[in-house]
């Protein structure tokens, strides 16, 4: 049986209907067999009891204290790798205690190897950690198989947190729409670590203000650990996750029960800030020397134990970290991630769009659109005000926003609503509404939403939004819409989706780099594993992505071809070809070449080393000869790394592409090298040095971060750029700060 809304049908019903009508009929069908029973194994079959105690243990990495034998122990770990559903070749024992206002987590990890276990990462929140030994703790705080917070920590104590959204795309190859893993969100708690010749411990504290969770007396959470050890590249978990899923699938974590009184105090939280430093810019000889002061404030208040209120005045992001250097050789923006504080808590429920880590058509909301100018620079944010959390099955992100006048334009006002509903196990239905408006002016640009999550199977996901714009001056032409469907298991990863994007469809406070086009794209993936020769997992891959125009002309197609290999102790490898069609309908300029109108097909190989990223001298490789536009185009880039202490870790790389075409050549050459200093887990010392040829531009950054308390900071920070290429005008830019901020909590 099919349904068919043709093309020709036109208007803003039609459009929905072509957009959404045969998959929610999919998934009407499907929705009899959702996951309700598998959710409900996992919390049945992996449970214990939470174990009240009325003082809690000292976190000194001993777990000595007797309070810790009132816990039961949690010793039955399996495999996912490299032998799922084996135990664990090495003994962990977690114990899990509370007290009302903190959770306590003790972990006794065992491992035979004598002096075997790799840690080297003293740093917060790197990345490198989850490359060597480590425990995790996933906390599914409201139990609805969706969001959690999760936690990390090492035998040396380096921490990392992060808050999970729609089970955080549910799997390492990607599984919706959206990234819903927010690495940047810092919470507040403490670990002490102690390294045994048998192993380590882990003593470990949340405080209950750091989550939330519902507001009733007693309460249930969802749980789960995970253990990397990684001498054996082996995984392990409690609750066990099949290999396509990662901690994040909560859904399979197990519960933790009878949680009783839990106090969250006043939860208030004032964390005022004082700036002070000085700016000297010289061009061409002149000099122009600032001084800056200033002061702001940041209240966090509880208004329920799952709904959570933000003001801010006079927000300022002077420790944000600067963006990484980009080589634009497409016709359309590139995308740099949100990196300032105040954006990145519950950043996850604002999320509608198609937003994935390769591929970008629309995200509806993009939180860079303010307070930062076109060219990256800060536009003053004079205030706002965030409400975010969740009632019941109700989840609710309310923004408003105002800026101030700078570079010559008006301040804006910036209103982000956004409501969800969780229905049956693992799916959930929603709406958004965008206003900007230009103070001072009758300029206003809207964007409103409906979208919807669909999981009827433990496999299989469906995801979609309907939009439309209002702008000043503009009528029709206005919709968009997209629509995935995805099936992701041990074996197979597969996925298609169709995204109707109107020619006047315009969401200004959102990204999206090309409007007026129908894109259509299928992926499917096998995953055999071999067990032999070294070989973890194979992932041969192909997808197609054709693109048209309003009127169903093709104006882009790719097919893509890939062999990736994983291997055994942790190394990947990497080979693809792409067959690519492009329909350039106007010229398009490329670092000052004309690339005529005319249609053009090309294509590009791959191929790329990556190295055990855990040990302390790490690399990765990749070279790219391709045909390009009406010439040719070689890209090639090298990346090493060394650790060369726990405190002391450095990273260089180099990127080249070299461009020939029919209008005039050119060489890019974009080269940065980090410096990352840990004089302990709360003191760290960041650096990072760029080069861009094409604007012979060179960027330092540097930042000194002591957390001298939970939650309050002392920021050093000193910015350089400097440009003096030959027929550039010579420029150099420099910038001291000092930021102070301290955490007042009740």
């Amino acid at each position: 049986m099919s349904i068919d809304v043709p093309f020709a049908v036109q208007g803003p019903g039609a459009f929905a209907g072509r957009i959404l009508f045969p998959a929610l009929f999919v998934s009407l069908l499907t929705v009899g067999v959702r996951p309700v029973a598998a959710i409900q194994d996992s919390r049945e079959l992996y449970q214990f009891e939470a174990v009240r105690i009325a003082e809690g243990p000292v976190i000194d990495g001993s777990m000595d204290e007797a309070v810790w034998q009132r816990a039961a122990v949690i010793d039955q770990f399996i495999q996912q790798e490299p032998e799922e559903g084996a135990p664990a070749t090495e003994r962990t024992e977690v114990r899990v205690l509370y007290d009302g206002s903190n959770l306590y987590v003790g972990v006794r990890a065992y491992d035979s190897g004598s002096d075997a276990v790799i840690a080297s990462e003293l740093r917060r929140d790197s990345d490198r950690l989850l490359d060597e030994d480590n425990f995790q703790i996933i906390l599914d705080t409201f139990n609805d198989s969706r969001s959690a917070y999760m936690f990390v920590t090492s035998p040396l104590g380096a921490k990392l947190e992060q808050q999970i959204f729609e089970e955080g795309e549910g799997g390492r190859r990607g599984f919706s729409t959206n990234n819903n893993i927010n690495r940047n969100w810092d919470g507040v708690w403490y670990v002490a670590t102690q390294q045994l010749s048998d192993g380590w411990i882990a003593e470990i504290a949340i405080p209950m203000v750091t989550v939330r969770f519902p507001n009733s007396e007693r309460q249930d959470w969802g749980i789960n650990f995970m253990r990397n050890i990684r001498r054996k590249n082996e995984q392990v978990f409690w609750a066990p996750i099949p290999k396509a899923y990662t901690l994040t699938r909560v859904s399979l974590a197990g519960s933790l029960t009878d949680l009783e009184s839990l106090n969250r105090g006043l939860d208030l939280r004032i964390k005022p800030f004082l700036l002070g430093g000085g700016r000297r810019v010289s061009s061409s000889g002149v000099q122009d020397n600032t001084t800056q002061e200033d002061f702001g404030v940041d209240v966090k208040y509880g208004v329920t134990a799952g709904m959570n209120l933000d003001l801010t005045v006079n927000t300022d992001f002077a420790q944000a970290e600067i963006d990484d250097e980009q080589i634009n050789l497409t016709r359309f923006p590139l995308f740099f991630p949100e990196k300032r504080e105040f954006f990145l808590e519950n950043a996850g429920q604002f999320n509608v769009g198609t937003s994935t880590s390769t591929f970008r058509v629309a995200d509806l909301f993009f939180s860079r659109r303010i307070g930062l100018s076109d060219t990256g620079d800060p536009v003053p944010i004079l205030g706002g005000a965030r409400l975010t959390g969740k009632m019941g099955r109700n989840n609710i992100a309310v923004m408003d926003l105002q800026t101030d006048d700078a570079f010559g334009g008006q301040g804006e006002n910036f209103m982000v609503a956004r409501y969800s509903r969780d229905v049956f196990a693992r799916s959930k239905v929603g709406a958004m509404l965008i206003n900007k408006e230009v103070i001072g002016s009758t300029y206003f640009n809207r964007t409103f939403a409906v979208d919807m999550a669909m999981a009827p199977h433990p496999s299989l996901a469906f995801n979609g939004f309907l939009a439309g714009t209002s702008t000043e001056g503009v009528s029709d032409g206005q919709m968009g819409g997209h629509m995935r469907a995805a099936w992701l298991d041990q074996s197979w990863n597969i996925n298609a989706e169709y995204t109707d994007l109107q020619d006047n469809f315009n969401p200004e406070v959102g990204f999206v780099p090309r409007r007026g086009i129908r894109t259509s794209k299928i992926h499917l993936e096998r995953t055999p594993r071999p067990g032999r020769y070294g070989l973890r997992v194979l992932q041969p891959m192909v997808n197609l992505t054709y693109t048209t125009d309003q009127n169903n002309r093709l104006v882009t197609r790719r097919l893509h071809t890939m062999l990736g290999v994983g291997f055994s102790d942790g190394s990947t490898a990497i080979i693809m070809y792409n067959s690519n069609f492009e329909r350039l309908d106007d010229p398009f300029t490329l670092q000052g070449i004309v690339v005529p109108v005319g249609s053009y097909q090309f294509g590009n190989w791959r191929f790329m080393y990556t190295s055990n990223p855990a040990r302390r001298v790490y690399s990765s490789i990749s070279y790219a000869p391709q045909t390009f536009f009406d010439g040719t185009r070689t890209d090639w880039s090298l990346k090493v790394g060394f650790r060369a202490t726990n405190r002391l870790s450095t990273e260089g790389q180099v990127a080249r592409n070299e461009v020939d075409l029919a209008g005039g050549a050119f060489t890019a050459d974009l080269t940065s090298f980090r410096i990352d200093y840990a004089l302990s887990p709360t003191m760290t010392l960041r650096s990072l040095t760029q080069y861009n040829s094409l604007t012979d531009q060179w960027s330092t950054s540097a930042r000194l971060n002591y957390i001298y308390r939970p939650g309050s900071d002392i920021y050093l920070v000193y910015d350089e750029v400097r440009r003096d290429g030959p027929g550039l005008e010579w420029v150099r830019d420099r910038r001291l700060l000092l930021k102070f901020t301290y955490l007042l909590s009740r």
